[in-house]
């Protein structure tokens, strides 16, 4: 793909730190405060970075304004410290990354990847690939009944088939998640993703923008969510619980990150250790973490 000079030179430092090791990150939406498998999830990605003699950064995804909550950003950094899961180098801001998006918008569009799609969610259907509806219409970037349209990469044949064109900018001005996302693994270095299992959906989407960029996709790895006791997954829509009510009842870091731990079977469930320590143990007995993630052999 012919890419603009800054823009590859962007990409050149990523392999480039790449060549370095290993490299993961954590990147929580701040829609909330982080509740227990979101912390869960960002134990086993700091430890496999540990683990692998790597770099572990953190990254708030807070592009979609509407779901940002005040404070969140900060619980969340208070929460990871509280911890001790911490980080290197400085957090990366999303919002403070939109030049970059843009720019990759602006080489897709040069190159004739994008289209203006106006087809709406109603429409599409859910769980659908989308059907290539306005492919090959006449162009229109403009107003039209008064709503501008989503930006969709015209993905390559292979990908088309399974995951369909895909929206990198929604009709409301938001850069979409699949963008921000590739860009920000290719441009930090990534080298291995380790999220929750509830993403693994989206490693075809994302790759299929990477594939379109020419470049090298990270490892993925998924872990197993945490449920709660009627066997639903946690989450900050249904106000799941963080740290806040544990701390309420005294509980100390070393025993949160103990009981973590152990509702993943690394350590017994009833364990009070931190987390250095828990790496420490694990580097002994020459643990891996195999058993934390769902696509093991990946």
């Amino acid at each position: 793909m012919n890419l603009p000079d800054p823009l590859r030179a962007v990409f050149e430092r990523g392999r480039q730190l790449r060549l370095r090791g290993y490299r993961g990150r954590f990147a929580p939406t701040p829609s909330g405060p982080l509740h227990l498998g979101n912390l869960r999830t960002a134990l086993i990605s700091w430890l496999q970075a540990r683990l692998n003699e790597g770099e572990w950064l953190l990254r708030i995804d807070d592009l979609d304004t509407p779901r940002i909550r005040v404070g969140a950003v900060e619980s969340a950094l208070e929460d990871l410290r509280w911890l001790g899961l911490h980080w290197d180098g400085p957090v990366t801001m999303q919002s403070q990354r939109l030049a970059l998006y843009n720019a990759c918008l602006s080489a897709f569009r040069n190159e004739q990847l994008l289209y203006p799609c106006r087809c709406t969610r109603r429409q599409l259907g859910a769980g659908q690939h989308y059907p290539g509806t306005c492919r090959e219409m006449a162009r229109g970037w403009g107003l039209q009944d008064g709503r501008l349209p989503a930006w969709r990469l015209r993905v390559n044949p292979l990908d088309e088939s399974r995951c369909g064109d895909l929206v990198l900018r929604r009709s409301d001005g938001f850069i979409a998640y699949h963008l921000s996302t590739v860009v920000d693994e290719l441009a930090l270095g990534i080298t291995e993703v380790v999220r929750g299992s509830d993403l693994e959906v989206v490693c075809i989407a994302q790759q299929a923008v990477i594939a379109s960029l020419e470049e090298q996709s990270p490892g993925y790895r998924h872990t197993p969510l945490l449920c709660d006791a009627q066997g639903q997954k946690l989450s900050k829509r249904d106000h799941a619980a963080g740290l806040a009510p544990l701390q309420d009842q005294q509980w100390s870091p070393q025993r949160v990150v103990g009981w973590l731990a152990g509702s993943l079977g690394l350590v017994d469930q009833h364990c009070s250790l931190s987390v250095d320590e828990l790496l420490q143990e694990m580097r002994a007995r020459s643990v891996p973490l195999r058993s934390c993630f769902e696509d093991q052999d990946s």
